[in-house]
């Protein structure tokens, strides 16, 4: 069976986190990527620090397997023909450019809807192409700040911090590739496609959810609470002899579970503790006792008492120790993926898992324009005479 983007091309004319890694997620499902960069600098990515493989850059890598990358200087007349001659056999164009920049180049939704009514044009800036802060410039820490997710992120009295993973720039790929797939399926039913603006800004404030209920409702202003939650406890990471544990007492039954566990039954129906909101009430009395029980063994110790109840638990893991966990491994979060210069590199996996889709290997990151001449003679449609011409003035 196929994947179920097979036969979707896209047109990647991104650059940076948001652009690679929305449109590699397409790739994963199966869609053809045809990543524009410019002549001779490509994406700046391929040179971001600190590590690098045969000259590869780590950064670079993690988000471009399954993509073509093809050179194209779309500032020249030339190189815009030979990408609106692409755009008529194109599905999708991406881009993460700043507000103007599509226009200036003449590779506007309006532009392209002229030449292949069915095109999807997907834009996903800092702040969206309207507003009074479109113009401005914008990376994922200025997102979460704005936001207002660093406002509670973090633990009390200290520094804000911005979340671990780049949230800001990966909510607007997230939204960036279910919105596509709607106006995919639109444009099926419908022949005509659309133009998306998707709003960094917009994608992680939509992820405030029932913290925002809570201000409207409630009045409740959400402060930093570490891994603790505003309307569960106990729900955080508590300190064991040689690490950590989360515990997660989302529902009411595990509670009796826990206190189980730490060998203090008569806890589990004690009137100060027995709901949700009483422990809510009592935050620093349930976190105390607990704490002071959970330092008195190992993580693995307890990790064995609280899986044999049944409470929802788990240890806090570093990277390598996630790489390595049976449950990730059997799941195939971990591929071996073969490159043309670094030879076979890890990669985390596709987390869609299809049993009937028949296991397809992993195509790597692409050189730098190493599919410049073979997309421009079959999609393009362009003659051998013809590239080397595009070749000798640098338009590729």
């Amino acid at each position: 069976m196929k994947q179920p983007l097979d036969g979707v091309l896209i047109l990647d004319l991104s650059r940076m986190l948001t652009g690679g890694y929305a449109t590699m997620l397409f790739g994963d499902l199966g869609a053809e990527v045809i990543k524009i960069e410019p002549p001779g600098a490509g994406d700046p990515l391929r040179k971001m620090p600190p590590h690098f493989d045969n000259g590869e850059s780590a950064y670079f890598l993690s988000i471009s397997r399954n993509k073509k990358s093809v050179t194209l200087d779309l500032r020249t007349d030339e190189g815009r023909e030979v990408f609106y001659k692409m755009v008529e056999k194109a599905d999708v164009v991406f881009d993460n450019f700043r507000v103007g920049v599509l226009e200036k180049l003449k590779v506007d939704h309006d532009t392209l809807a002229k030449i292949n009514p069915r095109i999807v044009c997907c834009s996903n800036s800092t702040y969206g192409h309207t507003g009074p802060l479109k113009d401005g410039p914008g990376f994922d820490l200025v997102i979460q700040a704005l936001s207002g997710m660093m406002s509670y992120t973090g633990e009390p009295g200290r520094v804000p911090v911005r979340m671990g993973a780049p949230m800001g720039d990966l909510a607007g790929s997230m939204f960036a590739c279910y919105s596509i797939c709607a106006a995919l399926l639109s444009a099926h039913k419908t022949g005509v496609g659309r133009k998306i603006d998707l709003s960094l800004l917009d994608c992680l404030i939509s992820m405030h959810t029932y913290v925002s209920e809570y201000y409207w409702i409630g009045g409740q202003l959400p402060e930093p609470a570490g891994s603790g939650h505003m309307s569960v406890v106990p729900y955080r990471a508590y300190r064991t002899k040689d690490g950590f544990v989360t515990i997660a007492v989302f529902v009411e039954k595990f509670w009796q579970l826990l206190c189980n566990v730490i060998g203090q039954p008569e806890l589990g129906s004690d009137d100060r503790y027995s709901s949700t909101a009483k422990r809510l009430e009592r935050r620093s009395e349930v976190d105390e006792l607990l704490e002071r029980e959970f330092a008195t063994k190992t993580t693995d110790e307890w990790m064995s008492l609280l899986n044999a109840e049944g409470v929802p638990a788990a240890p806090v893991l570093s990277v390598d120790q996630v790489f390595e966990h049976p449950q990730v491994l059997d799941r195939n979060m971990v591929v071996d993926v073969p490159h043309p210069v670094s030879g076979t590199i890890k990669m985390i996996g596709n987390p869609v898992n299809q049993p009937e889709v028949d296991g397809q290997p992993l195509a790597p990151a692409p050189l730098l324009g190493q599919h410049t001449e073979e997309v421009l003679r079959e999609l393009a449609g362009c003659s051998i005479d013809e590239i080397k011409a595009l070749a000798e003035k640098k338009v590729i």
